[in-house]
């Protein structure tokens, strides 16, 4: 098989129909390019040139192989300036896990950063709850994810996004929808719809803290995974919910969302998780978020 050498090497020739010339372009001497193109002759099975004292001429086939040679080489060179592009992270493709919350608030932001600051890289979005994009993480399903913690293993490292304050999200018409923040006493033994306690892991034990916290001790208690389930059930007036404050673009018209007063300022983070495995574009996309997002927090 011919190598892309013996290529450049006809080329030349072909385009100066002289071998001193082409050798001096090539910055070779005539003797080993005209080896060449004799190992290029050979492995072809046909002559590419007519040779005589006066002049070089290219045969018929020797013209039709011009064009493809010409061609091989463009491939040759694109797919190394592709592949380097790859290397550096300018271009690739980026897999990114997202919780149903984050999309409202966060996502949008982040897809714009990333489009902006690494327009060569595509973007893939899936939906996944936290314990989801972990197992995706370390699966390799995902190159990065906005997810809630903890984050446990070695192999995760997060930045945090956001830290968001907890919502009191109460139906319309209740009579703590009226008051400007809500004491922690006026919820105690009401209902209450929060986040189950596996797959929502880290807003359940967050929302009981901060009731216990607050002294609080809820009435009858039901479990909902989604943010805008939790928020649609409220609003059919069966309980009340505490909620990141992102739920804010998420409620309805029955809902209202109060502060909720003399409690510690408990928050809600929101983070960017990946691993250590190497992904240039992931890389590049790591570094505009590093870049251009306002307040980062890093967690090791």
């Amino acid at each position: 098989m011919f190598e892309l050498g013996q290529l450049r090497c006809f080329v030349a020739v072909a385009e100066e129909l002289h071998f001193r010339r082409a050798a001096a372009r090539l910055n070779m001497t005539q003797p080993p390019l005209s080896r060449q193109i004799q190992m290029l002759e050979h492995e072809l099975g046909f002559p590419l040139f007519l040779r005589s004292s006066r002049a070089v001429q290219l045969t018929p086939a020797g013209r039709v192989f011009l064009d493809q040679s010409r061609r091989m080489l463009r491939m040759a060179e694109g797919a190394a300036q592709e592949a380097l592009r790859v290397a550096r992270g300018e271009t690739g493709s980026v897999t990114l896990g997202f919780t149903a919350a984050s999309s409202y608030a966060v996502l949008p932001r982040l897809v714009a950063m990333i489009r902006k600051g690494a327009p060569g890289i595509e973007l893939n979005l899936r939906e996944l709850v936290t314990q989801d994009q972990i197992a995706a993480l370390r699966a390799g399903g995902i190159d990065a994810g906005l997810l809630r913690p903890p984050l446990a293993g070695p192999d995760l490292r997060a930045a945090r996004l956001e830290r968001e304050p907890l919502r009191v999200a109460l139906p319309l018409g209740h009579p703590l929808a009226e008051e400007e923040g809500v004491e922690p006493a006026a919820l105690d033994g009401q209902p209450l719809i929060t986040y189950p306690p596996v797959e929502g892991r880290y807003l359940h034990d967050l929302v009981h803290s901060v009731l216990r916290l607050g002294g609080v001790t809820p009435g009858r208690v039901q479990h909902v995974s989604q943010t805008h389930s939790i928020l649609a059930l409220v609003g059919a007036g069966i309980g009340f919910a505490l909620v990141p404050q992102a739920a804010e673009r998420l409620r309805p018209m029955d809902v209202v969302l109060r502060p909720l007063r003399g409690t510690p300022p408990l928050t809600a983070d929101l983070l960017l998780a990946w691993t250590e495995a190497g992904n240039p574009a992931r890389d590049a996309v790591l570094a505009v978020v590093r870049r251009e997002w306002l307040g980062l927090g890093q967690i090791a």
